[in-house]
């Protein structure tokens, strides 16, 4: 990327507000993805023109940002999407902002952005609404938070082309799945959509996303997160239907993983892959076969391997697919080892340079991939999770909810944000250790966690449908599966294969009522009959859930 650009980039930190201070002139961020084609091309495009380069060089102090390695940089200054173009005062408030510019919008903005310094100077900056207002409006949980949810997916479903609203069609793992419990012809035709339109055939693997609403104007870059968070919803969904068009894409996502994206010398995930050339996807397989293949961010990102890891151990809890259980068993090492130290997530690790610590998106991750790994493999982890969920509370949580991180850092970073998604993958994650564990306080503080939003439940949408199943799981109690018996047994493995995919399954339970290989179903204060066979189980699940 830099070799085009004829900019003199510094690095974000304290240096380049500094002196942006001294001088008195503003911040100008660009923020990039390695896999983001428009970013390079505006680098070829724009920053590029020597002019331009120049006008840059000397009136503003730039600064890019690669979004993966930073995410609080990102959330607070996303303009909607990247490249982002954000002017800021040296206090690091926000002055204006754009998307990609082409010569012509570049230069309209830096003389509009000149003449505001000139006219107001930093009292043209401004604090971005959500830094503004921290409070969420709280509430309480009810039923009508599920029911809400569902009736928005239904209202918002495109019943001509699949999939969610009229723009830009996103995959939406998290909605795929709530619809999966809850309207199940609806997720399939959501499934079958983005199957039909978002997998590669050739390489497998998920592209991020389509920009018309008709599934047209694929966006060909692939993202760990996104594509693992795919192979856990097709896992789901072939646990409910037992059919090979749902298993089929997760396994060969699974084949793009752990080879396209899979670091072997660190033995874990790579982040993501560039898109190739537009030219190449309309090529025979035989003709794109010769192609170069396009590139690889190798880092580590310990999140998104995380969700791998979880992903995995799905796929492998309901096929029994070693290359899956293998895969992710390697990653989890690499985790726990490189990127976990006292219950602490560091972002991820790369020569000598450490990424961010103890954000929260990466603690409820990487909490998560541990339960599963004790409920699928029977691992132990428990010690692990404690830790993380423990330091998470502590370093992160304000009120009854938690901010992205620890507040601190040059521009807004000092300002706490408190984002949705990640307060709702944590209270999920925390609800699962409070039964693996049997530590009631971590159901207590998911509960608190979500009502902390619950006030305006009635307005989320469908991204976070994720909200409403852990706002029903609270509610109802989590299906719960004890089994007395060890990982891997048939009826440790019939638990797993249970089609509920918002269900908890103890490996090696113990209780007054459990003798070795024997099971029971737990659902709020409803608790069945001791069974002995995977059969029986079925029954039993059957009749708690009724």
């Amino acid at each position: 990327m830099e070799d085009v650009t004829r900019v003199e980039w510094c690095e974000w930190g304290r240096d380049a507000f500094e002196e942006a201070r001294a001088e008195d002139v503003p911040v100008l961020l660009s923020l990039t993805a390695t896999w983001c084609d428009h970013c390079h091309e505006m680098d070829a495009e724009t920053y590029a023109v020597p002019t331009i380069a120049a006008n840059v060089n000397d009136d503003f102090v730039p600064v890019r940002v690669d979004v993966d390695r930073r995410p609080r940089v990102r959330d607070r200054y996303n303009m909607g999407g990247f490249p982002s173009t954000v002017f800021l005062s040296p206090d690091g408030s926000l002055l204006t902002g754009a998307g990609y510019l082409g010569q012509d919008g570049m230069r309209q903005v830096i003389q509009r952005v000149r003449t505001m310094w000139e006219t107001k100077g930093a009292d043209a900056g401004r604090i971005p609404r959500a830094l503004r207002e921290d409070e969420p409006p709280s509430g309480e949980l009810t039923d009508d938070v599920e029911a809400a949810m569902l009736g928005r997916l239904t209202e918002t479903y495109d019943d001509v082309a699949g999939g969610w609203g009229d723009g830009p069609k996103f995959p939406l793992p998290d909605a795929l799945e709530f619809a999966l419990k809850r309207d199940r012809e609806m997720a399939l035709r959501s499934f079958d959509a983005v199957s039909a339109n978002l997998f590669d055939e050739y390489e497998g693997g998920f592209y991020r996303f389509a920009t018309e609403r008709d599934w047209s104007g694929i966006q060909h870059e692939k993202l760990l997160d996104s594509n693992t968070a795919l192979v856990r919803a097709f896992a789901n969904a072939y646990c409910y239907t037992g059919r090979e068009e749902y298993r089929e894409p997760a396994d060969r996502t699974i084949d793009y993983l752990t080879t396209t994206l899979w670091n072997d010398a660190a033995g874990a995930f790579a982040g993501s892959q560039a898109p190739g050339d537009a030219e190449s996807y309309t090529l025979e397989p035989s003709d794109r076969e010769t192609g170069n293949e396009p590139p690889v961010d190798d880092t580590v990102y310990a999140g998104a391997n995380a969700l791998a890891i979880d992903a995995l151990l799905a796929y492998y809890a309901y096929t029994d697919d070693e290359r899956a259980r293998r895969y992710a068993e390697r990653a989890l090492e690499y985790l726990r080892e490189d990127l976990l130290e006292d219950g602490v997530v560091v972002h991820y690790r790369d020569d000598d340079i450490e990424g961010d610590r103890c954000l929260l998106a990466n603690q409820a991750r990487v909490l998560s991939a541990l339960t599963s790994a004790r409920s699928v493999l029977g691992a132990d982890t428990l010690a692990d999770a404690r830790a993380a969920a423990e330091t998470t509370v502590d370093r992160l949580r304000d009120g009854d909810s938690f901010v992205d991180a620890p507040a601190t850092g040059v521009g807004l970073l000092d300002r706490p944000l408190r984002p949705l998604d990640g307060n709702v993958e944590l209270a999920d994650a925390l609800l699962d250790l409070a039964v693996l564990s049997g530590e009631r306080r971590f159901r207590t503080i998911a509960r608190e966690t979500l009502e902390d939003f619950a006030g305006a439940s009635d307005r989320f949408g469908v991204q976070v449908a994720r909200y409403a199943s852990v706002a029903s799981r609270l509610l109802e109690g989590p299906l719960v599966v004890r089994v007395a018996d060890a990982p891997g047994s048939d009826l440790h493995r019939g638990a797993l294969r249970v089609a509920d995919h918002e269900k908890v399954v103890v490996p090696d339970a113990t209780g007054d009522d459990l003798e070795s290989g024997t099971a029971r179903v737990e659902r709020g204060e409803q608790v069945s009959d001791v069974v002995e066979t995977p059969d029986e189980l079925v029954e039993q699940v059957r009749s708690v859930l009724e």
